[in-house]
């Protein structure tokens, strides 16, 4: 994948406005060739953004582009830390290795990532500019035992920030992941290191599509949604400020009252409570109706049998499915 160099990263502002540019205008703004304008807009492509030319016309990005802002969004979440790293391997993996000169709820952003990680260490696809990429630290003082049931909780602050922005009708699906229309909008992906007595370090990393580029479409392995598809994302920079406030009051509630606390709010956004489903343990398969999380956030199965059973783990897909 392309490096963004601070030359590229210009050229990238001079075209987020979805405006044409000839190489012309663009070689003389930067100081450069036609054709080194020409090289570089080539290495945009290869971070994933969907850059066309025309003839007599010049270069234009497919749809404008809001680049995310460190010193507004620092601004706007101030006392936090808020690192925004336009182009990194995986956002989790940098917060986990800053830990040591981190205060909880720190923020780190990117435009793009080339190591992203989804569940059980699948590839997450993330173009340049075409999702929301965030990572946020978290300590729990009681240990690693209260951190039960922190995904759902992060899932849930993600469906009220967006609401609160204009985008209705998102669900969860438990344990970790954003669900719009049945297709998978957004994935989380929480990660905690700690010793026994000691506090528990958490970092809270999530992918949330926006408008993916045509381009990148082909290489996600799984129905998939984008925010675009209910609305325009006429701001980024507000959506990570909703965003990061909900999961700051969330996540402070949850320390202090557990998952008990947001079971309604879960079941009521749950989209596969009262749905068939199949419950993948390792190689075991449990079939079932969902009946929402316990006190516990477990995932409560009514059996063909009448009776119920928990989990605590596992991958759940609507019968029938593969989703």
């Amino acid at each position: 994948m392309s490096e963004l160099t601070p030359l590229r990263e210009n050229l990238l502002r001079m075209l987020a406005d979805g405006q044409f540019h000839s190489g012309e205008q663009l070689g003389e703004a930067l100081s450069i060739s036609r054709a080194a304008v020409s090289k570089h807009v080539q290495a945009l492509k290869g971070l994933g953004l969907d850059v066309y030319s025309v003839s007599g016309k010049g270069y234009r990005l497919a749809v404008p582009l809001h680049l995310l802002n460190e010193s507004l969004l620092s601004r706007a979440l101030a006392p936090g830390r808020v690192e925004v790293v336009p182009v990194i391997g995986s956002t989790n993996q940098y917060w986990l290795e800053s830990i040591a000169r981190l205060e909880k709820g720190d923020v780190c952003l990117a435009e793009c990532q080339t190591a992203g990680r989804g569940r059980r260490g699948r590839p997450w696809v993330s173009p340049f500019g075409g999702q929301l990429i965030l990572s946020l630290y978290w300590r729990l003082e009681q240990g690693m035992a209260a951190a039960m049931g922190l995904s759902l909780v992060v899932g849930i602050a993600v469906v009220e920030a967006l609401a609160e922005q204009g985008f209705d009708g998102v669900q969860l699906k438990w344990p970790n992941d954003l669900y719009l229309n049945g297709r998978k909008l957004a994935g989380i992906l929480v990660e905690m290191s700690g010793t026994a007595g000691g506090p528990c370090h958490l970092v809270i990393g999530m992918g949330l599509n926006l408008l993916l580029p045509k381009s990148e479409q082909g290489r996600i392995d799984q129905p998939w949604a984008e925010l675009s598809d209910i609305g325009d994302i006429q701001d980024r920079n507000a959506l990570v400020v909703a965003l990061v406030s909900y999961l700051h009051r969330y996540l402070a509630l949850f320390e202090r009252e557990g998952i008990a606390a947001f079971r309604e709010q879960w079941n009521r956004l749950d989209y596969f409570n009262g749905k068939p489903v199949r419950v993948l343990m390792g190689e075991q398969e449990v079939n079932g109706i969902a009946r929402g999380i316990d006190d516990q956030g477990a995932l409560l199965l009514e059996l063909d049998t009448g009776e119920s059973r928990r989990f605590l783990g596992g991958e759940i897909s609507l019968r029938g499915t593969g989703g």
